[in-house]
């Protein structure tokens, strides 16, 4: 075996357990956004005259929770 082989081995490998990691950092935030967004309409559901800022609070709750799915994308570039 050729030390290029070696290289292009190595690096096509670690392409692979990148997209691999950054797939399962895409589980939680994806459960975590279900979660927000059907208990934020349960709670419209509940109370229709808070549907507004139940709303409001739903959508902080997404941005931060792909947030984390944003993280496990950069964490995957960088190992």
């Amino acid at each position: 075996m050729s030390l290029a082989y070696l290289a292009q081995d190595v690096t096509t490998t670690a392409k692979g357990y990148g997209a691999i990691g950054y797939g399962l950092a895409a589980i939680g935030p994806g459960i975590g956004v279900g979660i927000v967004v059907g208990k934020a309409i349960e709670g419209m559901v509940r109370q229709p005259e808070m549907a507004g800022q139940v709303r409001t609070t739903m959508f902080l709750g997404i941005a931060f929770t792909e947030a984390l799915a944003l993280i496990g994308l950069v964490a995957g570039f960088i190992f």
